[in-house]
């Protein structure tokens, strides 16, 4: 479980790269990017930007530019940020909300009786 120090490092990274994003770099492919969340190793050599895109198809482009700007975007960081060492930054696709669909699918082909939302007691 991470230090809240850590936690606090992971809201700050997340919110500066977002901004970065969005106001210094110039590649277009980029304004498809919608950051979720980054998760720092405990030795904040290494972070972890978990990503997902507004379309489906545009993904291997999206996460190709954000791995090519990793480098800038780190040094960018650097002169921003009070932190002794700025960690490399790993771009990885956000999966959750594509298992949590795939979850959704299996639940409701099971077809069972009280699903959430069904029923009399769903939401008393």
């Amino acid at each position: 479980m991470p230090t809240f120090r850590i936690e606090r490092i992971n809201r700050e990274l997340l919110r500066r790269i977002s901004d970065l994003i969005r106001t210094r770099i110039k590649d277009d492919s980029l304004r498809e990017a919608v950051l979720s969340e980054v998760v720092c190793s405990k030795d904040l050599s290494h972070a972890k930007v978990y990503f997902r895109t507004l379309t489906p198809g545009s993904r291997e482009k999206v996460e190709a530019s954000l791995n090519k700007t990793a480098g800038v975007l780190r040094s960018m960081l650097g002169k921003g940020m009070r932190l002794r060492q700025v960690p490399e930054l790993h771009f990885v696709y956000d999966t959750t909300e594509d298992r949590a669909q795939a979850i959704e699918n299996i639940l409701d082909s099971l077809g069972l009786p009280g699903a959430v939302g069904e029923g009399e007691d769903a939401g008393s």
